[in-house]
């Protein structure tokens, strides 16, 4: 028996080239950047790209927004997201971009749920109904089965017309309905209103003075495909507080574990068993307690008089230890250094010059209504002091920072002169540390970016 090769000529193997496309993304000045980039990357790619190439502190906060000025109309590009399929919904005739900047409330309801889901929006089903108080919030919602559903007054924008309605809408893994009779569940008199997974959330910017809302709390579901702003279904709140708790719920509705796997990339955490919610939980400020390590033993100070005067006496202390290493440096602490503490400030990313109240309240409104997100301005009302507005309870607050003179030094302070600091960095590291008389301690600073 013989046996014959047969020679067989294999055709040749082209490698995969992946194409790439160029996008072009905007900061919060408004200058712009136009990246190469490949047709398969995600918005978390690109946030990375540009902190890098930007030389930016990556904290997670940093967010890609998709904005259509026209309709004046925003959202979160959520992390996962493709660029590329999102630039393809857009309509030729509008005008959309892609906007970064950071957004501190872009995964805060993790951390914080009790500020985004109030009890009485909330409602759960029989099988964890009168076990919900011990269960939490968040892992109910990332539950496949135990989704919670959330209801409350809303306005909505009537088709054709420039009024608004009020009814009562609802929640469900079925979709958003709304009543036709009051508070009714009954469903002889929920409507339907609109299928989530075909639509992304935007928020209306401003939904007053744009759309004739009767409040700025506007937000609107928009069909992800082309031509999607003819179907747009506008609703408005009645509070900051209920409006983001739809915007919370309908993200968490639509990517539920996605946004939660988003939220763990940066720990480098996989747990295959579901969400390990204690991993990411952090403590309260509510859980923090004033302690004096002054004596042999530890204690805590459970009078609140007197802890707000062990953080008086520590501001005292800060200023004299500050003065005591300004002179250590051949700087001298007199009237001579007044001129010096009043400029310290000026290269601090914290310090916005002459920005106006509403400028302030629209870039802190921006970068998300997450308590201690801060930024300190000049004031407009009064030559020579300044303004702390600070973000707490979803409103933003001013404090203002007067100058004072003892003994031909300057000082500044926010409580008439009981407490006292050389310049403004030593009372915004204070107040870093120690809540003082604010509301709560200065956690995030809002600053513009450029690229």
């Amino acid at each position: 028996m013989s046996l014959y090769a047969r020679r067989v000529t294999l055709p040749a193997i082209t490698p995969l080239v992946l194409q790439k496309r160029v996008i072009k993304v905007f900061s919060e000045d408004g200058t712009s950047r136009a990246l190469e980039v490949p047709n398969d990357i995600t918005a978390v790619n690109v946030c990375q790209l540009l902190i890098q190439k930007n030389h930016y502190i990556d904290d997670q906060n940093w967010t890609l927004f998709e904005q259509l000025p026209t309709l004046c109309l925003e959202r979160i590009i959520e992390d996962h997201e493709l660029v590329i399929d999102v630039q393809s919904n857009w309509d030729m005739e509008e005008d959309c971009k892609f906007c970064f900047r950071k957004y501190y409330a872009k995964y805060d309801f993790f951390k914080n749920p009790e500020d985004y889901f109030p009890d009485l929006m909330l409602s759960y089903s029989n099988e964890v109904n009168g076990t919900a108080k011990s269960l939490d919030t968040i892992k109910i919602f990332l539950s496949t089965t135990t989704y919670p559903e959330v209801h409350s007054y809303l306005y909505m924008s009537e088709k054709g017309k420039k009024s608004w309605k009020k009814h009562f809408f609802v929640l469900r893994r079925s979709g958003l309905y709304f009543s036709t009779k009051g508070t009714s569940k009954d469903p002889r008199h929920l409507q339907f209103f609109s299928d989530l997974s075909q639509s992304n959330i935007y928020m209306l910017l401003p939904a007053k003075k744009t759309y004739g809302a009767p409040t700025n709390y506007g937000f609107c579901l928009k069909p992800n495909k082309t031509g999607g702003a003819k179907e747009m279904k506008m609703l408005c709140a009645e509070s900051e507080e209920t409006k983001s708790c739809w915007v919370t719920a309908i993200r968490l509705y639509k990517h539920g574990k996605q946004i939660y796997q988003n939220y763990l990339r940066p720990h480098q955490k996989n747990d295959v068993n579901g969400p390990n919610l204690s991993a990411m939980r952090s403590i309260s400020e509510n859980s923090l307690v004033a302690m004096d390590f002054s004596g042999h033993k530890t204690r805590v100070i459970e009078n609140p008089t007197e802890a707000l005067s062990i953080a008086v006496q520590e501001g005292l202390l800060w200023r004299r230890k500050s003065c005591g290493r300004i002179s250590a440096h051949g700087i001298p602490t007199t009237s001579q250094n007044s001129k010096l503490n009043i400029a310290v400030h000026m290269s601090q990313p914290w310090f916005h010059h002459k920005i106006s109240r509403d400028e302030a309240q629209k870039l802190i409104h921006q970068q998300g209504l997450v308590n201690g997100v801060f930024l300190v301005r000049d004031s407009q009302s009064t030559p020579n002091s300044f303004v702390l507005s600070l973000c707490y309870g979803q409103k933003i607050k001013h404090f203002q920072i007067l100058p004072i003179e003892d003994g031909g030094e300057l000082f500044y302070t926010l409580d008439e002169g009981h407490t006292r600091f050389t310049d403004l960095t030593q009372l915004v590291e204070f107040h870093q540390l120690n809540r003082g008389l604010l509301p709560c301690t200065l956690k995030h600073y809002c600053t513009r970016v450029t690229f």
